[in-house]
């Protein structure tokens, strides 16, 4: 689960052992879902503030302070339950800068328990909720499953689409489509 391989396989069994042993928690107490969707809103916070990003990450904040300062952030978001547990247990054991990749494993378990599959599905500008849920049906059809679709917006891809789903991956990006032109262009010469 960890997106660079500097953090190699130690962060991934970190992030993996949390994210199952929560999972287990939250769905034996039947609170799968609040988990999930606690977990996204700190996510959101996360993301959205470079001083929370910073605070995760720096070791030079000590276990007490993370958790203090995570600790005022979930009343103030209104996280609570086992996800605000979670997150503070993670900060009081210095695991806090794993836990972006935590609640990545985190959903990966959920879905993997409600036997959705994850796309990746890379676009030139913002699709109408319409064209999502046409690309929804037609992966649908393919992986004989539910599909979670994560959407990423790629400007440089020109137009089309390019989709990434487990080992399977279709570019019909019109940014691939020119390179094979351009490439035989040159064959021909």
């Amino acid at each position: 689960m960890a997106q660079n391989g500097s953090e190699g396989p130690l962060l991934a069994g970190v992030a993996g052992r949390y994210a199952l042993a929560l999972y287990e928690l939250a769905r034996d107490e039947g609170q799968v879902d609040d988990v999930a969707k606690n977990l996204d809103a700190f996510d959101a916070l996360y993301r959205e503030s470079a001083d929370l990003r910073r605070l995760v990450k720096s070791p030079a904040f000590s276990a007490e302070e993370q958790t203090a300062a995570v600790g005022a952030l979930l009343d103030r978001a209104g996280i609570s339950g086992l996800a605000a547990n979670f997150i503070k247990l993670s900060a009081a054991n210095r695991r806090l800068f794993a836990l972006p990749d935590m609640i990545r494993a985190y959903r990966e378990k959920v879905r993997e328990a409600k036997g959705i599959v994850r796309a990746e599905v890379r676009v030139a500008e913002k699709p109408s909720d319409a064209v999502i849920e046409d690309i929804k049906a037609s992966l649908r059809d393919v992986a004989k499953s539910e599909v979670d679709i994560d959407l990423h917006i790629d400007p440089s891809l020109i137009g089309g689409i390019v989709v990434k789903m487990g080992s399977r991956m279709v570019d019909a990006s019109l940014r691939t489509k020119l390179n094979s032109i351009r490439l035989a262009m040159r064959e021909a010469r």
